[in-house]
């Protein structure tokens, strides 16, 4: 049966290359750089102090750029090409005109494309370190943190979880589109070198208000729709469970912002739209290992413990150990992405469907790829109780390599160069490290603090006693 003209097979769209598919991938990887910039730049540009708001916003986009160079330049072989250690791939660049239109290693996408969608991945954890570290890190140390910990951390995580030869992979773990690999490596490599950098001013830390709440809702609907194609695109196929993956990611989001939103009317007696957006972040970050291969109800479900356990551990563990008073987590990425990561990979664990695990992995095999609690379900318990055993390897791998890696790379660049501004640039911000600022208009956000009643900036309510910090924002 012959074809339409239109797709049969010629020399620039050989017989391995689906049209459909490439486009889809292309098409979503565009959408996770649409997360990245203009979404956490405007983010992160708005949600901090006015004086932090030039710099917060440039941290991001510098990052994104300087991820693409060192990604095409050597990162992209080392996370999925030739085996070079046990988890770690050959570096090699990625220029090369004729490699990049053969066919990638998975799917039918040609290399340009699969490093292309590998790469706004890559770039946005970075991004999600640097939230963290806002309103205090010397950008100088900044610019050679990013190429390090993308080189020495990074790509060893992808290399062991998402490349068919690292050695998690081998033993079967599910990380649907980077719960693991994004998130919580972001949020402990954030935690950690937010310990090594040193606190913000005193000032900063007590009031610390959004410039622009506004914009800030801006930021976050683009992170929130970017997510279509964050966690839809990683089947690399316009498939059944590419649709699934979309549809639980969102569902799982919204479930997540409003349990957030509940607890916080129920206990701080505002619903505060900060924390509405850090629910937010929580529900996509938890779903994310799961997107594709959980039933509707599993998500509505990890939407409720994405907004509450989180939750607990910001409002309410905070206050209570010692280590995490101690850490000056700017944007409490490590609520937001350490802690929602590690409880979306449990909860993969135990609730993952072995019919949706096969038609993303494209595998008929018993012994991988089998929530617990389907494995109690239909008889296969020793499979389940190893799938669940295999997520917590997986984090505890992640988290030990990430404090590692990142206490090291700080370590060094601090023989360099202070992880930490000046004194002087701290109480200046903007103007004193770019010579820019973001608002030509008098004022910081105190003359307004009797209108920013937010319970993200006092904990709780006047009406209730007590404080809260404002570091704790998504």
């Amino acid at each position: 049966m012959s074809l339409p003209s239109n797709l049969n097979p010629d020399e620039a769209s050989p017989p391995w290359l689906n049209k459909g598919d490439n486009s889809w991938q292309l098409t979503a990887a565009t959408l996770v750089g649409l997360q990245s910039v203009p979404g956490l730049v405007i983010l992160y540009g708005s949600i901090v102090k006015k004086k932090w708001a030039v710099n917060s916003a440039f941290m991001a986009l510098y990052a994104f750029a300087a991820v693409l160079v060192c990604w095409v330049g050597w990162g992209y072989r080392m996370a999925f090409g030739d085996k070079f250690i046990h988890f770690l791939g050959m570096p090699n660049v990625s220029l090369d005109a004729q490699y990049l239109i053969e066919q990638a290693f998975l799917g039918y996408l040609p290399n340009a494309t699969m490093i292309y969608f590998q790469f706004v991945f890559a770039a946005i954890t970075l991004i999600l370190v640097a939230g963290a570290l806002l309103g205090r890190m010397n950008f100088l140390a900044w610019m050679l943190f990013v190429p390090l910990w993308l080189t020495f951390s990074y790509t060893i995580t992808a290399y062991s979880i998402w490349c068919p030869e690292g050695w998690l992979s081998k033993k079967g773990i599910i990380d649907y589109s980077g719960g693991y690999v994004i998130h919580l490596s972001s949020g402990v490599a954030g935690f950690t070198a937010a310990y090594w950098v040193g606190p913000r001013t005193t000032k900063d830390k007590e009031r610390f208000p959004p410039n622009n709440i506004l914009l800030m809702l801006a930021g976050a609907g683009l992170l929130w729709m970017g997510w279509t194609g964050f966690n839809g695109g990683d089947p690399y196929t316009v498939s059944t469970d590419a649709s699934l993956a979309v549809l639980n990611t969102h569902v799982c989001t919204a479930t997540s912002l409003l349990t957030w939103l509940l607890l916080d009317i129920i206990f701080f007696g505002k619903p505060s739209v900060i924390g509405a957006t850090q629910g937010m972040i929580t529900g996509l970050v938890c779903i994310t290992p799961a997107a594709g291969v959980v039933q509707g109800w599993a998500a509505i479900l990890m939407g409720m413990m994405s907004g509450s356990i989180p939750w607990y551990t910001m409002m309410v563990l905070h206050k209570k150990i010692g280590l995490l008073k101690q850490v000056d987590d700017t944007m409490a990425v490590f609520h937001t992405h350490a802690v929602a990561g590690s409880l979306g990979g449990i909860l993969t664990g135990l609730f993952a469907v072995p019919k949706l695990n096969r038609l993303f992995y494209l595998v008929d095999n018993w012994q991988h790829y089998i929530g617990f609690f389907y494995g109690l379900h239909t008889g296969h318990t020793t499979a389940g109780f190893k799938q669940l055993g295999i997520q917590l390897l997986g984090i505890v791998f992640v988290v030990l390599l990430n404090i590692f890696t990142t206490s090291v790379i700080c370590l060094l660049i601090r023989l360099i160069i202070p992880l930490r501004l000046a004194e002087d640039e701290l109480q200046t911000g903007d103007d004193a490290i770019h010579g820019e600022e973001a608002y030509a208009l008098w004022g910081d956000g105190e003359k307004y603090e009797s209108k920013l009643n937010s319970i993200y900036e006092e904990f709780p309510p006047p009406s209730k006693g007590g404080e809260v910090q404002m570091n704790q924002m998504a």
